[in-house]
């Protein structure tokens, strides 16, 4: 057992420090994060979305580990066979960028200075830092995954997962290879998915360029006008296309834009009025040359294109638009997806100028080994000398970046691999429809199906070294008859023939392949890796011991249910559920709960990228884990994404100095209040990094340890009143009235929080927790029955239900509040080892362990919940008139309630508790109160509350305030109504200003008639 403080001796302050070190591990020690298959119990399985091992932890991993930590506390003690599955993820590109980025800046190398092997072992070296710096916040924060269950997507086991499933794929024919249109990052010169693509506006131009006509004809344009913002890419031009009918499409848009101007708001009457002007315009300018090129398009006539001096032919398509630009556009199909359709319906020739790293290649003449930007300012130069180019605009490019690289995407046709989608993607969409896996909140459902719905074939090749390498080999000048001696009896090696470069494709199950496998012939690795996301779709199955049929598959599988974020519906839950049904045969997971994001003060999602995101650690430090969770818990709504102003806490002075856009990414700040520096996580000078870090923290969090703190001090109260404690049944007769209220309390909340938890609703079931404990417990019950704890002859009674209640509430706050909870149960444990009202019995070892409270539906009573939520409301009421009256928390006041009988019948029993918490008594209750002569008076619904002052002020002082506060206001009112009285004023002035002045004077009447109604009842008074 770990060593626990006495509860005789327990500090004012909670510390989080030690407590977290403390039972975390004695949890561990005590092996109650472990899991086995258990025949006997249901299980309750999650698999822990693994982190990227490409930095550590940032806040929004620590509410999506929070959600899940929650719910497998509360399973565990519920009975359930716990399993929650800890790993990360090798995150190829973002892995390897990191890596590269860093080899570049502090060593000036490229990975090709390395080599794959060196570089890979760099990457496996950052991995195993930063995968042991995860793991460690997952267990700071109270995690209670089965660290020795821990996976890695690149470890031994989900290699074998990764492997069998593309040899499965293949061999099914799912799987190929092709040359089509991929999104091309130069820096890490790999494809990356449409899913890994962020568009931003940059400040661009349109360049107009002038291809001349091939032997033009008598009435023929000399030139075609086309424009580009890429100049460099129409070395790689194949056809101008024009439109085949473009009077039709001129007509079309022209009645498009007739009926949005008809429909429009009158704001935008004006722009789209002028676009339908230039329409029109182009009817009279335009048309008849563009009908002139269709007609040369259709007889087959070329334009040169300049620099390279290549003909290419003019064609009619209608993705050209008469309505846009000149009418004409370039095709250039190896580097524009939309031009790649066009050369594929016009049987165009695909022309790539590009090299893999972003420089042209020998189809560029003589830009060859240019990269990208010069090569395009060398272009626009040779035009211009030429006398081929017409004039340049300024132009907001909207431009395609690699999310990984943040540099701009090249599109590029490049050999590939894909998964086919079709039927895939069809099992995965009948998995939700049919309800088989049900999506929480199920709006997101929608994003879900409507990806898969495109069913686009899936790009699983990355041209990396950090990765599953793909299982082919190829071999180009074996027979089919060669394959089959070579791999007799092997159903491990399976083969396709490359129908695009001749020779075959061969796939191996689990073993690597040597070079003369097939004897006399030669065999070449695949040099691609696969995409991460293909390895992490296997993530519920392949952890679990797939392809073997482990005990584990087959009990824990399928799992309980997944969270996430909604940024990964497509990239990961989608495949996931495809590939678990592929593979398995059963969806992965039967629910998805998708939670809510955390956002900055700006509205922005947080992000080390972005200089805004929050280090759990130091929220830890500063907090403690347990603020930190129930926090972030109070926050987790359906509806709404988490909005937390975010400051620096300067180190020197502990100051809060408000994050900024402007100093959210400076690497030193200078404190507002002690005017010292200090770091930030950018510092990377030496000199800033000297100075003390500022952490970065929310004061989103102190609610939470007001609430810690609030609840560790009723504990420590009940704990130090608790000596002497004897168990043993309570009968109903002997509870008083306080006790059937928090009993019955304790049973609704119990049923309250365990459905709430059970339907996601972390944030009202943390509402629900903190008010009980907060407002009932703590504020009412402990101060109900203080008295009772001093008297011997009503003590037994007392300290049996206290300890009964605090009991339940520790195991309804466990799994948000793991570590003070703990810390009380072990001390709770001390001196009140067996506990209960109607059954007593001996306590869990630990609050880890002990049972869930089950709601006692004898216990629950709305009658006296009613009565004391009306006594609540009139004890509040009088404690708020004593304080705004100033009046001595120890002075004895009297109230009276008007009110209907039935209130009165529940409030006239709660007297007592209104001497003893307010000392206050009660003079009537009941509709025919009236108000003594001076009062103070609240109003609730059905009840008026007065307060009798005439004990509690000095009423000739009272009357000398009042008078001279009338005079006051008469001299103000006064002198707003001679403004008012100014003709000159009231005509001249804004509507506005001459209606806030008048609702000025209405407010000062008022005040005034309320301070003569006051003076008048203190003149009674004194009467």
């Amino acid at each position: 057992m770990a060593s626990t403080p006495s509860f005789k001796d327990l500090p004012k302050q909670y510390d989080h420090a030690a407590a977290q070190e403390r039972w975390y591990r004695f949890w561990e020690q005590r092996g109650y994060f472990h899991s086995e298959p258990n025949p006997k119990r249901r299980p309750y399985t999650i698999v822990i979305p693994p982190p990227n091992v490409t930095g550590a932890l940032h806040l929004g991993h620590a509410l999506n580990n929070t959600l899940q930590d929650i719910l497998i506390r509360m399973k565990r003690m519920q009975g359930f066979e716990t399993l929650w599955v800890p790993g990360t993820d090798h995150a190829g590109i973002a892995t390897q960028a990191v890596v590269e980025r860093r080899l570049l800046t502090e060593e000036g190398k490229t990975r090709h200075d390395l080599g794959r092997d060196g570089l890979v072992q760099r990457i496996w070296a950052w991995k195993d830092e930063y995968e042991a710096r995860i793991l460690s916040q997952l267990k700071q924060m109270g995690c209670s995954c089965d660290w020795q269950r821990t996976r890695f997507t690149l470890d031994p086991i989900c290699a074998r997962a990764v492997r069998h499933t593309f040899f499965s794929l293949f061999r099914q024919k799912l799987i190929y290879r092709g040359k089509r249109m991929v999104n091309w990052d130069t820096m890490l010169q790999t494809a990356v998915a449409d899913d890994e693509v962020f568009h931003e506006t940059v400040p661009g131009h349109f360049w107009y360029f002038l291809y001349p006509v091939i032997d033009p004809r008598p009435g023929e344009p000399k030139h075609v006008m086309i424009a580009t913002t890429r100049p460099e890419t129409m070395l790689g031009d194949t056809a101008v296309a024009v439109h085949p009918d473009p009077a039709a499409a001129l007509a079309r848009a022209e009645a498009d834009l007739q009926a949005r101007l008809e429909a429009a708001p009158e704001k935008q009457k004006a722009e789209l009025q002028a676009e339908w002007d230039e329409v029109r315009q182009r009817r009279q300018t335009l048309l008849p040359e563009l009908i002139k090129l269709r007609d040369m398009a259709r007889d087959g006539r070329q334009v040169m294109l300049p620099l390279v001096n290549r003909p290419i032919p003019l064609v009619a398509d209608e993705w050209a638009k008469p309505e846009l630009g000149t009418g004409c556009v370039k095709i250039t199909p190896a580097h524009d997806p939309n031009d790649y359709e066009v050369g594929l319906r016009q049987n165009l020739p695909m022309v790539n100028i590009l090299n893999l790293d972003g420089t042209l290649n020998e189809n560029a003449g003589p830009y060859r080994g240019q990269t990208i930007m010069q090569a395009r300012e060398n272009v626009v130069a040779d035009m211009k000398k030429l006398g081929l180019m017409s004039k340049v605009e300024d132009r907001a490019i909207d431009l395609a970046h690699s999310d990984r690289s943040k540099t701009p995407i090249e599109p590029l046709l490049t050999d590939q691999w894909f998964v086919k989608m079709d039927r895939l993607a069809q099992m995965a969409m009948d998995a939700v429809t049919d309800g088989r896996v049900k999506i929480f909140p199920e709006r997101y459902a929608k994003g879900y199906l409507d990806w898969l719905s495109e069913k686009r074939d899936w790009p699983i090749s990355r041209q990396l070294w950090w990765g599953h390498q793909i299982p082919i080999w190829y071999c180009k000048t074996a027979s089919e008859k060669d394959l089959r001696a070579a791999f007799a009896g092997r159903s491990d090696v399976v083969w396709q023939a490359d129908e695009q470069y001749g020779g075959w494709l061969i796939c191996s199950q689990e073993a690597d392949l040597a070079e003369d496998a097939v004897p006399g012939h030669t065999l070449t690795r695949e040099q691609d890796v696969l995409d991460t996301w293909f390895s992490s779709a296997l993530w519920p199955h392949s952890t679990l011991g797939w392809p073997d049929e482990t005990p584990e598959l087959k009990y824990y599988y399928p799992t309980s249910v997944l969270i996430t974020s909604r940024d990964i519906i497509t990239l990961w839950v989608a495949r996931m559920v495809l590939m678990g049904l592929q593979n398995v045969g059963e969806a992965p997971f039967r629910e998805v709960f998708v939670h809510p994001k955390i956002l900055d003060a700006y509205g922005e999602g947080m992000s080390k990228s972005k200089g805004n995101g929050v280090d759990p650690v130091d929220v830890m430090e500063k907090f403690g884990a347990d603020s930190l969770r129930f926090g972030l818990a109070y926050l987790t709504t359906e509806t709404q994404d988490i909005r937390m102003p975010v400051d620096f806490e300067c180190p020197h002075c502990g100051a809060l100095i408000e994050q900024t856009k402007d100093n959210r990414m400076l690497p030193r700040i200078q404190c507002g209040h002690c005017r010292k520096d200090f770091a930030t996580q950018w510092a990377e000078k030496p000199a800033d990094k000297a100075l003390p870090r500022g952490a970065v923290v929310s004061d989103r969090f102190e609610m939470a340890r007001n609430f810690c703190n609030k609840l560790w001090n009723a504990s420590r109260f009940a704990l130090m009143n608790l000596e002497g404690y004897t168990s043993g049944p309570v009968a109903d007769e002997e509870l008083l009235v306080e006790d059937r209220w928090v009993l019955s309390r304790l049973a609704t909340i119990t049923a309250q929080a365990t459905d709430l938890l059970d339907r996601y609703q972390y944030a009202d079931a943390a509402r629900v927790l903190y008010e009980f404990a907060w407002d009932e417990f703590c504020s009412f019950y402990v101060e109900m029955v203080k008295s009772r704890l001093q008297d011997p002859g009503r003590r037994t009674t007392a300290q049996r239900v206290l300890a009964h209640t605090l009991d339940a509430l520790l195991r309804l706050l466990h799994p948000m509040i793991p570590f003070l909870t703990e810390e009380v149960w072990q001390l709770l444990g001390q001196i009140a080892p067996v506990r209960g009202v109607a059954d007593p019995c001996p306590a869990a070892e630990s609050a880890i362990i002990a049972p869930w409270p089950q709601s006692d539906p004898a216990r629950r009573d709305p009658q006296i919940e009613g009565q004391f939520a009306r006594f609540q409301e009139v004890l509040r009421a009088v404690r708020e008139i004593r304080t705004r009256r100033n009046v001595p928390p120890r002075k004895r006041i009297e109230f009276s309630v008007l009110c209907d009988a039935a209130t009165a019948d529940l409030l006239r029993p709660m007297a007592p508790y209104f001497e003893s918490m307010a000392a206050a008594r009660a003079t009537a209750f009941g509709p025919s109160v009236e108000s003594p002569p001076l009062a103070a008076k609240t109003t609730l619904p059905g009840m008026e509350i007065f307060v009798d002052l005439a004990d509690l002020i000095d009423i000739e002082a009272e009357i000398a305030r009042k008078n001279e506060e009338l005079s006051k206001l008469e001299g103000r009112i006064a002198a707003q109504a001679k403004k008012l009285g100014n003709e000159s004023f009231v005509q001249r002035a804004p509507a506005a200003v001459v209606q806030k002045e008048r609702d000025a004077l209405k407010a000062l009447e008022e005040q005034r008639a309320s301070v003569r109604a006051s003076l008048e009842q203190l003149l009674r008074a004194k009467s």
